[in-house]
């Protein structure tokens, strides 16, 4: 905690501001996206399952967090939930995982750069969906269901209203949910490129994520691990979670892939090639 408001102090005080420019952030999710593409899938698959049982456990934290909090609160309580929720994605960032909500907007950016294929973004997509599944499933099974954490009291009461919540929407409003929901997350990744230290990478992450939790938006690999959690309880089948998995999937990769790395691919393009062409001379050079 006194670490905490020291990092808020030095940047509201205005020492310590170091922080990349949106054009260098822009370079460095290209060269992230052309590592993650030439990854070897065993690592993928590693870093994958990891991913997958970080954001679980920042979604369980979630439930244990707000599951018994007054029915007076209202939406209070949901903006306690989302504020420790990104407990999840800080792990992946800065301890290191893979995503496949973060890998939308990686793996498009150095595809649009021509420094990864088609074929390439494809084969990481698949390898970190399934093994974000298993990580996610991992954590809802032993800990949810095994450990009981989701299977009790106010705790099975808010599993299953959040993952009822989830699977009632329809196709399309579903769909536009999720687009909010991994614009929000990219872009809570695009500012921890921004940051060097780790005070910086986590008020980044912070901020973005706490949001789209508050709002209620609809996240690919959170409902790997709320919806699944609710069918080992006893609720729903798997092909209610088939129907949510296609909308959001298919919303999830156009808010990343679209409204983040499209939208500063069309600002940055030609700095990035420039920058590139730069790159390719030296080692040319060399």
């Amino acid at each position: 905690m006194p670490y905490v408001l020291w990092t808020i102090k030095t940047i509201i005080g205005g020492r310590n501001m170091a922080f990349h420019s949106s054009q260098q952030i822009a370079e460095m999710a290209v060269e992230a996206g052309v590592k993650k593409a030439t990854m070897r899938p065993a690592h993928t698959l590693i870093l994958g399952f990891l991913g997958g049982a970080f954001i679980s456990l920042g979604f369980l934290l979630y439930i244990r967090v707000v599951a018994d909090l007054p029915h007076e609160w209202g939406t209070f309580s949901s903006l306690i939930g989302g504020a420790v929720f990104p407990v999840g994605l800080m792990l992946i960032i800065i301890a290191g995982g893979e995503l496949l909500t973060g890998n939308m907007m990686a793996l498009p950016l150095a595809v649009m750069a021509k420094r990864a294929t088609f074929k390439q973004l494809g084969r990481n997509w698949l390898l970190v969906l399934v093994s974000n599944f298993i990580g996610s499933i991992f954590v809802a099974y032993f800990f949810g269901h095994v450990v009981g954490m989701t299977e009790t009291g106010a705790f099975l009461t808010k599993t299953i209203a959040v993952a009822g919540a989830k699977i009632d929407q329809a196709f399309w409003p579903t769909l536009i949910s999720a687009v909010g929901c991994n614009w929000l997350v990219c872009l809570g990744i695009w500012l921890a490129f921004g940051a060097d230290d780790i005070g910086g990478k986590i008020l980044a992450i912070w901020f973005p994520i706490m949001a789209f939790v508050a709002i209620g938006f609809q996240h690919v690999v959170a409902n790997m691990f709320i919806i699944p959690a609710a069918i080992f309880a006893g609720s729903f089948t798997w092909a209610d979670y088939a129907a949510n998995f296609v909308p959001v999937a298919i919303g999830n990769a156009i808010g990343g892939g679209v409204f983040v790395a499209l939208a500063y691919w069309m600002v940055h393009k030609d700095s990035l090639q420039s920058s590139m062409r730069a790159k390719s001379s030296i080692k040319k050079a060399s």
